[in-house]
């Protein structure tokens, strides 16, 4: 691994660290302004808003800018942006629109980084596919440690010594995170096209996935996969407390199990993509998950739930890796940002319509019915998926990409120019698309 990537992880590893202190602080914030549930259910939808509002367009402008640029100054900005609620609190001026503003723009860096980041990876080592594989998985596993294991606590014992400082600690974290941003080495800038519309360049990376079997299959995945989670999520705590007769400690576990699972399947993807093919292993790895969910749904105890969310876990962490890593390796430079924002927004987009799902089967039938139905979602999507993201799709793919003829895309046969629209022949098949973040 070139060095530049321990720089990153280590940015990437700080700036998770701080995620998770504010992902549990700012509800908990919340909760000492307000007690009701809708102006709590604001300050935490207005974080994924910008996702939803802007994911196309966000990673159109990431596809102009240079995306080390892009990364440093906007952790930079979030550690300004945060010392404003942090003064709030200490001014006792703090407010329930306030930290919806905050959540919001928070979203908004959270969506420009993710994105330039992730076009930045492939330029840093060299699109090759094992080491961005090596590389996703390392990212992945601390980033579940730091945000997942780690930082909540963090951030509940941090807010007990004063509501400022949670705030202020992850303003720290994105400080440092920028420092070690801007030192990374500089990547090539993507090859300009001809002058046109960012709303056109928007909708060219978005129709460069729809057109293309194998990116829409493994696009489908995260977007499927995230009304299936939710569905489960937004009735797990009552799932866990009616059926499983398990109080808030026990719920905690279940929640442990499950990131466990997800550090686990992150540290063997590399092996099972070597072992079946990428392709092959997504499929499995899909396959998996269901199969999981539907254990939970008839688990007679809370140790069979606890495997079941551990197993489940361990088929997200996997294709988490996987799939961003066979995007990487594939997608032109130039498109990169658009594609992966275009996934990633996919996935937001399909996340409240679980939540939904599982709130009014759980009403009109039963606490289980929300799991069967997610189960029966992803053994589905997995079905419907898996000719679309064959060994051979992605083989295919990769040849081109080999043969394409350096890392920007720009020569030809690279891929199509938005002008040219998407598209691009693999022995008679389009290219692909990794799985976004799943959850």
């Amino acid at each position: 691994m070139p060095s530049g990537f321990g720089r990153l992880w280590t940015a990437q590893t700080v700036s998770s660290l701080g995620d998770g202190v504010t992902h549990a602080a700012l509800p908990l914030l919340a909760l000492t302004l307000t007690r009701d549930p809708m102006a709590l259910a604001v300050v935490t939808a207005a974080g994924t808003l910008p996702w939803l509002l802007f994911g196309v367009l966000g990673g159109a402008l990431v596809d102009r800018w240079d995306r080390r640029r892009t990364m440093w100054l906007t952790d930079a900005a979030r550690a300004v942006l945060l010392a404003l609620p942090a003064g709030a609190a200490a001014l006792d001026l703090l407010s329930v629109p306030l930290l919806a503003a905050v959540a919001f723009l928070l979203g908004l860096g959270q969506l420009f980084f993710d994105t330039a980041a992730t076009a930045y990876l492939p330029d840093l080592l060299g699109r090759d596919p094992a080491l961005l594989e090596r590389a996703n998985a390392r990212l992945r596993g601390t980033q579940t440690a730091a945000s997942g294991f780690a930082g909540p606590p963090a951030g509940s014992a941090l807010l007990a010594l004063g509501r400022s400082v949670p705030l202020l600690a992850d303003a720290l974290s994105f400080a440092l995170s920028a420092l070690l941003v801007r030192s990374l080495p500089a990547a090539p800038r993507p090859v300009p096209q001809a002058r046109e519309s960012l709303l056109r360049q928007a909708r060219a990376g978005a129709s460069y996935v729809f057109r293309d079997r194998l990116l829409l299959g493994l696009a489908l995945r995260p977007a499927v996969g995230n009304i299936a989670f939710l569905a489960v999520e937004t009735v797990l705590a009552l799932f866990a407390h009616e059926r499983l007769g398990i109080g808030t400690l026990g719920f905690g576990l279940l929640l442990t199990a499950e990131a466990t699972g997800g550090l686990l399947g992150a540290g063997i993807a590399s092996f099972l993509g070597r072992r079946l093919g990428t392709g092959t292993a997504l499929t499995c790895t899909a396959a998996v998950e269901g199969l999981a969910i539907l254990g939970l749904a008839a688990a007679p105890d809370p140790y069979a739930a606890g495997l079941a969310l551990a197993v489940c876990g361990a088929g997200m962490g996997a294709t988490m890796v996987l799939g961003p890593s066979l995007r990487q390796a594939i997608v032109p430079a130039r498109l990169m940002g658009r594609v992966a924002s275009t996934s990633r927004m996919l996935a937001m987009c399909a996340a409240p319509f679980g939540a939904f799902l599982g709130g009014w089967l759980a009403t009109a039938h039963d606490v289980r019915t929300p799991l069967y139905a997610a189960a029966g979602l992803l053994l589905t999507m997995t079905a419907v998926t898996a000719t679309m993201t064959s060994n051979s799709r992605v083989e295919a793919a990769l040849r081109d990409a080999a043969t394409a003829g350096g890392p920007t895309g720009s020569t030809p046969g690279a891929g199509p120019t938005p002008e040219d629209g998407p598209g691009r022949p693999a022995s008679g098949e389009p290219v692909i698309e990794g799985a976004a973040e799943a959850r």
